[in-house]
C-alpha cells in the first residue's frame, strides 16, 4: 500500500460511524425478517425473488456509472457459487420463519461464523486453530438449547431448516472472500442480485398467485430493507475494519427478539436465551481467532477485508453509490 492510500485511509477511518453504520445495517436486516412474519400465504420464491429483484433494480445505476467494462470478471463461476449460495439461505431463513419465533430463525441463520471455520477447512485447506475449535463447541451446546433436538425435529424441522440457512450463508459468504481478492464490492454486489433474480424467476412464475396490496407493500418493503442493508454495510466497512466490525453483526438477533417480543409475543425461555448468549459468545469468538474467511457479516453480501477495502476505495471519497 502506498503512502498516500495509507494517507487516505486513516483520513477516512471513524469507528463510531462505522459501527453505527453496521448497527443500522443488522437493524434493517431484523426488519426484513420481521416483514416476513406478516407474509402470510405468499409462496417463500416469490418473497425472496422480490427482494433480489428489488435490490438489483436499485442498484442498476451503480453499475451503469462504471459501465460494461465494470461487469467484466474472471471468476463467474465463484460468482454463481456466491448467488446461488446466498438465495438458498434466504429461502430457507423466510422458509423457517413459518415456524419459528423471530428471534430463533435469526439466530439460527445467522449461525454462519460457526460453519465457516470447517467449511474453510475443507474447501481451503487451511488448518483450524484450538480457540476456533473452543468456539465452535461453545456455540454447538448453544445450538442445541435453542434447536431442542428430539423426534419431534424431524416433524417440524424449522430450526434445521434455519441451520442450514446459516451453513448456505457460510458458503457463500466464504466464496465472497475468494472473489474479494479481484473483484470490487459494487461487481459482486450486482451479479449476486443478478444472477439470484434471474434462478429464481422460473420458480417464482410457477409458484406465482395473486396477492393483495399489502402482500406488494411487505415484499417491496423487503426488497428495499434488503438493498438498504447491504449499502450500509458496505459503507461502514469503509470506516473501520472487518475485524473491529464483525462482532457487531450479532446485534441483529438482539434487535429480532425485541420485535418477536414487542410486537409478535414471542417471549423466550430460559433455555433459548441462554442458547442465544452461546451462539452469539461462540460466533464471535471464532471470527476473533478464526482465519479472515471468518470476517464480515452473516446475512448479506458486503464481507470485506480491511486490506482488500483500501485497495478498492478512492481515498477522497467517503462512498461511490
Amino acid at each position: 500500500m502506498s503512502a498516500k492510500e495509507q494517507a487516505g485511509a486513516e483520513q477516512a477511518r471513524n469507528l463510531p460511524l462505522g459501527i453505527a453504520l453496521i448497527v443500522l445495517a443488522f437493524f434493517l436486516s431484523a426488519l426484513t425478517g420481521f416483514a416476513g412474519k406478516f407474509l402470510h400465504g405468499v409462496p417463500v420464491a416469490i418473497t425472496v425473488f422480490v427482494q433480489y429483484g428489488v435490490s438489483t433494480l436499485l442498484f442498476l445505476p451503480m453499475v451503469l456509472e462504471h459501465g460494461r467494462a465494470g461487469l467484466k470478471t474472471a471468476h463467474p463461476g465463484l460468482l454463481v457459487v456466491r448467488s446461488l449460495g446466498g438465495s438458498a439461505a434466504q429461502l430457507t431463513f423466510f422458509l423457517s420463519l413459518a415456524g419459528l419465533p423471530l428471534l430463533d430463525a435469526s439466530l439460527l441463520s445467522n449461525a454462519s461464523p460457526l460453519f465457516i471455520p470447517l467449511i474453510v477447512w475443507v474447501w481451503l485447506r487451511k488448518p483450524v486453530q484450538r480457540v476456533v475449535w473452543a468456539s465452535l463447541a461453545v456455540g454447538l451446546v448453544g445450538v442445541v438449547l435453542v434447536i431442542h433436538p428430539g423426534p419431534q425435529i424431524f416433524r417440524d424441522p424449522a430450526s434445521l431448516i434455519a441451520l442450514g440457512s446459516g451453513f448456505l450463508s457460510a458458503v457463500g459468504l466464504t466464496t465472497t472472500n475468494k472473489l474479494a481478492e479481484t473483484e470490487p464490492p459494487f461487481r459482486i454486489l450486482f451479479y449476486n442480485f443478478g444472477i439470484s433474480t434471474v434462478c429464481l424467476l422460473p420458480v417464482a412464475v410457477f409458484a406465482w398467485r395473486p396477492l393483495g396490496w399489502k402482500d406488494v407493500l411487505l415484499l417491496g418493503s423487503i426488497g428495499v430493507l434488503f438493498a438498504l442493508t447491504q449499502w450500509c454495510i458496505i459503507v461502514a466497512y469503509r470506516y473501520a475494519s472487518a475485524t473491529e466490525l464483525s462482532p457487531f453483526n450479532y446485534s441483529v438477533v438482539i434487535f429480532s427478539g425485541l420485535l418477536g417480543w414487542a410486537f409478535l409475543g414471542n417471549v423466550p425461555g430460559a433455555g433459548a436465551l441462554l442458547g442465544t448468549v452461546l451462539i452469539c459468545a461462540g460466533g464471535i469468538l471464532s471470527i476473533e481467532g478464526g482465519h479472515r474467511e471468518g470476517l464480515g457479516q452473516p446475512v448479506g453480501s458486503g464481507h470485506w477485508w480491511n486490506r482488500f477495502r483500501l485497495r478498492h476505495r478512492p481515498s477522497a471519497a467517503p462512498a461511490d453509490h
